[in-house]
């Protein structure tokens, strides 16, 4: 991976195994091995030190709102985004089918891949070495947090805008499903039948999907 340098400089860790960033890099769709199990690994690092990292920054908050923050952090469209930022789509090795479906700009691949790069980092260099990836790569996102105001989901900030304006709650429905039973993809749709709106969103949940579909709503509503 002759450019492996340039993504490394990007997350802040240098791999002494690259085999692992390849390996983070590759969706099931290209072949094994691939990306799954760090990602699972990621995951669960990625929770530990975004935790670790608010309860530093914000002593005096309560377990729920500690919470709430870690929540908005590490959901998946803000994973996604963060990927976007630091390039990683040109990085990723996909299937030819799943390369022209567009999955590289995929919300759910791209904040997998990222999970799954935490992963590898923890592998090669320790738990000390992920938490200062994941600090260095989340960067922007933990210098714009707001403690001071209540961080709620993109559903939650919906349903108010709609309440303020005097308008009835949206509806949500399941527009399709794909993938594997233990690996799906869902697509929701967020519907203001009032205003004639529709917004689409996309998950490895639909809870995930619904979250996504309510906050391109919100920028609708915005617009």
């Amino acid at each position: 991976m002759s450019r492996r340098p340039a993504l490394e400089k990007r997350i802040g860790h240098r791999f002494a195994e690259a085999a692992l960033l390849e390996r983070a890099l590759t969706h099931r769709s290209y072949g094994s091995p691939h990306n799954e199990r760090l990602e699972f690994l990621g995951d669960g690092v990625l929770d530990c030190a975004v935790a670790e990292e608010l309860c530093l920054r914000f002593p005096d908050l309560a377990e729920g709102e500690l919470s709430r923050l870690r929540a908005s952090l590490v959901r998946e469209a803000a994973l996604a985004e963060i990927a976007r930022d630091i390039g990683l789509p040109e990085f990723l090795r996909l299937g030819e089918g799943e390369a022209a479906s567009g999955g590289a700009r995929r919300a759910s691949i791209l904040a997998d891949a990222l999970e799954a790069i935490f992963g590898a980092v923890f592998l090669d260099g320790g738990y000390d070495a992920a938490r200062a990836a994941i600090r260095h790569t989340l960067g922007g996102a933990l210098e714009r947090i707001d403690a001071g105001s209540t961080v709620k989901d993109p559903k939650t900030r919906l349903q108010e805008t709609l309440q303020g304006r005097r308008r009835r709650l949206p509806r949500y429905h399941v527009a399709a499903t794909t993938g594997a039973a233990h690996k799906q993809t869902f697509e929701v749709e967020c519907i203001v039948e009032e205003l004639g709106l529709a917004a689409t969103g996309s998950g490895t949940s639909r809870r995930a999907a619904e979250q996504q579909a309510a906050e391109n709503m919100l920028k609708l509503l915005d617009a």
